[in-house]
């Protein structure tokens, strides 16, 4: 996507075009905000390869994400709402409900979320999941999670509705350095696909540069986990319910397409393709949890680089220069946290700050919790 025209004076600067990028993007101009995006490859982006749960509790998340990802599922319908609204475009929003199985009832009752779930013994199991692997003897339903289909509909319609609102684009575009250029300014030195090396200066700047924010924050303990995913085309009706089981998930999309994902490679670093082995433990997962799917034929296999921080959270709210804000680091709960994210760093740009539930969490989440001192 390249812009319609220059970017606006002092325009809001959005770096990286992914889910989280377009999302604050998005609610920037929904507040009257002028913004422009700026992304070298938005394809890369983890947006367009994650499976779309929207999973807190199936995903067992404690504490302070937890409760991130609690009240960002509960704006999920009223987000997703703005955006079909502006673009006119389907997000593929699902209330698929998500069972997770277990081998012993034990287990499934150890589970950190388990109290937020509807416990399964074997035979209720198989009622929400037909042809369930017989290892798994015990479950847990989680009806109020569920599924956003982010690669085919979401990203789609979140660039719409960002078109729509006046949201300017500069793709192709490297972003070399991010420089602090006087009080509460940050200037971005950028570099064009031709390699013209220019400079944007903006009073208001958003990392949500994924896997890669180290790259120019290096004090941003962010470092990429690569993950292989591939999806198959199920028989219609052969999956109602996500199954969430360890290493592995189905997620059935409402034309019979179900993605099953994903390898967490944490060694890989930034190496790009489809690997022997990461293929084949995708393969040897969806027989341990559903057999029958082991023959339904691929349609495609990808991969993508989730952000990770060493608690597994996000960094959220003011970053290391004044003028500069976070949003990046969310590991594997990008799409689950994008519409509380999105909401509260364009509350606080906007207002000083979020909404009270959001603006209780945000110190939990600040970059430099990870420094010995800083609570």
């Amino acid at each position: 996507m390249t812009a319609l025209r220059p970017p606006a004076t002092d325009a809001a600067l959005i770096l990286g075009g992914g889910l989280m990028g377009l999302a604050i993007a998005h609610q920037l101009a929904r507040r009257d905000h002028p913004v422009c995006v700026i992304s070298r490859r938005r394809g890369e982006a983890a947006g367009f390869v994650a499976a779309g749960m929207l999973a807190p509790h199936a995903e067992g998340l404690s504490g302070d994400q937890l409760r991130f990802g609690q009240l960002s599922l509960e704006r999920v319908p009223s987000w997703v709402a703005q955006i079909e609204a502006d673009s006119g475009l389907p997000c593929g929003l699902r209330s698929t409900g998500i069972v997770v199985p277990f081998s012993t009832s034990e287990q499934r009752d150890r589970y950190p979320t388990a109290s937020f779930g509807t416990a399964l013994n074997r035979q209720q199991l198989e009622r929400e999941v037909p042809g369930i692997a017989t290892t798994w003897q015990a479950g847990l339903l989680f009806e109020q999670d569920g599924q956003i289909d982010n690669r085919r509909q979401l990203m789609r319609s979140l660039e719409s509705a960002c078109v729509e609102r006046g949201v300017q684009f500069l793709e192709g575009v490297e972003v070399l350095d991010l420089l602090q250029s006087g009080n509460q300014r940050i200037t971005a030195r950028i570099r064009d696909a031709e390699g013209t090396i220019t400079e944007r200066s903006s009073a208001i700047t958003v990392l949500c540069s994924g896997a890669w924010s180290s790259q120019l924050l290096p004090q941003l303990p962010i470092f990429p986990v690569k993950g292989q995913m591939l999806s198959l085309q199920a028989p219609r009706g052969a999956l109602k319910r996500v199954i969430f089981g360890p290493g592995t998930y189905l997620v059935p999309r409402e034309d019979g397409l179900v993605v099953v994902g994903a390898t967490s490679e944490r060694d890989a670093g930034f190496a790009e393709g489809l690997t022997p082995q990461g293929q084949s433990t995708l393969k040897q997962g969806i027989a341990s949890l559903l057999p029958e799917a082991s023959g339904w034929p691929p349609m495609e296999r990808w991969w993508g680089f989730r952000p990770c921080t060493p608690d597994e959270g996000p960094l959220l709210g003011r970053g290391p220069l004044s003028g500069l804000w976070l949003a990046c680091g969310h590991h594997r709960n990008g799409v689950l946290m994008a519409a509380a994210t999105a909401e509260a760093i364009a509350d606080c740009v906007s207002q000083g700050h979020a909404r009270a539930d959001l603006e209780r969490l945000l110190p939990c989440f600040q970059w430099q919790r990870f420094d010995a001192g800083v609570s």
